[in-house]
C-alpha cells in the first residue's frame, strides 16, 4: 500500500524523555500521512509500549484505549514529589523504616480490585476547559473528581529498600505514579515512581513493538511495513 493511505496500528516502544505527541509526530513524518493519533499517553519519563493508529485506524482508537494496561515500574519509598513521580520537586522527605515483607504485601493488597483514586495536579485532565498540569504550574491545586479504577492483579518483583520494583495489570484511566504514591502513604513513609515501562496493552506487548530508534532512522517502506492492518487487529484483539 502507498505511504499515506496506510491503515492499521503501529507498536512502538517509547524512549524516555520524549512525549507521547512526540512519538505521533515522527510517525506523521516518516509515513508521510496526518491521520495519526495514539492509544493512552505516556509520560516522558516512561519507556514502553505506545500504540499508534494510522489513517482508518483511528476510527478504533477509543476501542483499543479502553483495554487494560500492564505496567512494571520502580517506586522510591521516603520522598514525596508534586508530581508524584521522579521528574518533580521534593515535596517531603521522610525516614524509611525497616519494612518487613508483610507490611509491604498488606500496602499493596490494599490497592487491589475496585477503589476510586484521586488523579495527579500534573496531569492532563481538564478543569473548565484548562489541563490540570498547567494550573499547577501557576502553584494552584484545585479539587480532582476521584477515578473509579481497578488492579487485577500485581507483584513484588524486587525490594531493595528505598526501592521497590513492581508490576501492575490495571484499568483504563489508571495512574501508575499515583498508585505509587498512596502506596508510599499506606506504608507511613511516603514514596513516587521512580521509573516505569508500559509492557502490554490488551494482547498487544511490547516485544511485538517497534523501536523508537528504529523509527526515526529506519525507511518508510520498513516502517509501513510494520504496520499491523486492521484485520489483523482484529484477529490479535480476539474481535
Amino acid at each position: 500500500m502507498p505511504l499515506g493511505n496506510l491503515d492499521g496500528v503501529l507498536l512502538i516502544d517509547k524512549a524516555p524523555g520524549m512525549t507521547s505527541h512526540d512519538v505521533v509526530a515522527i510517525t506523521r513524518r516518516v509515513l508521510q500521512t496526518k491521520k495519526v493519533g495514539h492509544c493512552g499517553t505516556l509520560d516522558p519519563l516512561a519507556t514502553g509500549l505506545l500504540i499508534v493508529v494510522v489513517g482508518k485506524g483511528t476510527k478504533i482508537q477509543d476501542l483499543l484505549m479502553a483495554e487494560d494496561k500492564e505496567y512494571a515500574g520502580t517506586m522510591k519509598l521516603g520522598e514525596i514529589t508534586d508530581s508524584q513521580d521522579a521528574e518533580g520537586q521534593i515535596e517531603e522527605t521522610r525516614p524509611v523504616p525497616d519494612l518487613a515483607p508483610e507490611a509491604i504485601r498488606t500496602a499493596f493488597e490494599h490497592f487491589k480490585g475496585d477503589f476510586y483514586q484521586t488523579p495527579p495536579m500534573v496531569s492532563a485532565i481538564k478543569k473548565e476547559g484548562v489541563p490540570l498540569y498547567k494550573l499547577a504550574r501557576q502553584g494552584k491545586v484545585v479539587e480532582r473528581e476521584p477515578r473509579f479504577v481497578h488492579v487485577f492483579g500485581y507483584e513484588i518483583q524486587n525490594v531493595r529498600l528505598p526501592e521497590i520494583d513492581f508490576r501492575v495489570v490495571c484499568s483504563k484511566g489508571f495512574y501508575v505514579r499515583t498508585y505509587a504514591h498512596d502506596i508510599g502513604l499506606e506504608l507511613g513513609c511516603g514514596a513516587h515512581l521512580k521509573s516505569l515501562r508500559r509492557t502490554k496493552s490488551g494482547r498487544f506487548s511490547v516485544e511485538q513493538a517497534i523501536p523508537v530508534d528504529a523509527l526515526k532512522n529506519g525507511s518508510p517502506e520498513a516502517v509501513a511495513a510494520r504496520v499491523l492492518d486492521l484485520p489483523t487487529v482484529s484477529r490479535m484483539r480476539g474481535a
